[in-house]
Formats: structure tokens, sequence, C-alpha cells
């Protein structure tokens, strides 16, 4: 599995673009969990998690289900946790259920890189060298 986190309109999905000119990219929004258990490449996974919770879903084991299912995975995902913290309950639970299932998927991840203003900064590079499938950095 591969995250690319940041921010809004930092660079993200130009990078994942980049590092994998043969994957078609899909919407995280858009999905079903059926799609996003199949997918090789999601954009902006956090609206995945938006939806999930409006629908009402449990997510306690979500992550885990998407390890098993998926470890190939390439996904953006734009950093919700910094800032003021939300008045709304229920955007305070977004915000924490967005950082507790992307904690357990960076912990599995092979390779988690953060963009910032276009830059990638590599997080953790469980690979010895990058090359074949992870492609170069820039």
């Amino acid at each position: 599995m591969e995250m690319i986190i940041g921010g809004a309109f930092q660079g993200k999905e130009a990078l994942a673009r980049k590092r994998y000119p043969q994957i078609a990219f899909l919407r995280a929004g858009q999905l079903t969990e059926n799609a996003l258990f199949g997918a090789d490449g999601i954009l902006d996974f956090q609206d995945y998690i938006r939806n999930s919770l409006n629908e009402g879903k449990d997510l306690q084991n979500f992550a885990k289900e998407l390890i098993r299912s998926n470890p190939d995975l390439v996904m953006t995902v734009r950093e919700v946790g910094s800032g003021v913290v939300p008045v709304r309950e229920e955007d305070r639970r977004y915000r924490e259920t967005v950082g507790r299932v992307c904690t357990e998927l960076a912990d599995f991840s092979d390779i988690v890189i953060r963009v910032v203003c276009g830059i990638p900064i590599v997080l953790k590079n469980s690979h010895k060298s990058v090359g074949g499938k992870t492609g170069s950095i820039a």
C-alpha cells in the first residue's frame, strides 16, 4: 500500500499520477465499498470516510478490511486533523475517524509521502531502493 498525504491543493493528485501513470485513479467519494476494495488507485480517500459516516456505517475495523482486501492500493488523502477543532460533533467524529483509519493504513503501508507546496517528503519507505513498482519520488 502507498499513501500520499497532504493538505488541500498541495499536489497529491499530480504526484500520484506522475508516479503511477498506468493507474486509472478513481474518486473515493464516488465508490462503493466493493469498488474501493478492488481499485488500483483512489483519490481523496477522506471523502469515502465522510460518505460512510453519513450513511451510518461502523468503521471500527474498516482499515483492517481494506488492508486485507486491497494491500497494493495507492491512495491520496487530504489531511483533515490540523487547525481549529470543529464545533459540530459530526465534524469532530469525521476528523477523528479519518485520523484513526489513516494511522492504521500508514502503519501497514510500504510508502507514505507527504506533499507540501508540491514538494514530496518521504515519511516512510520500507523498500531498500525506490525502484520497481514505486518509481521515483520526484
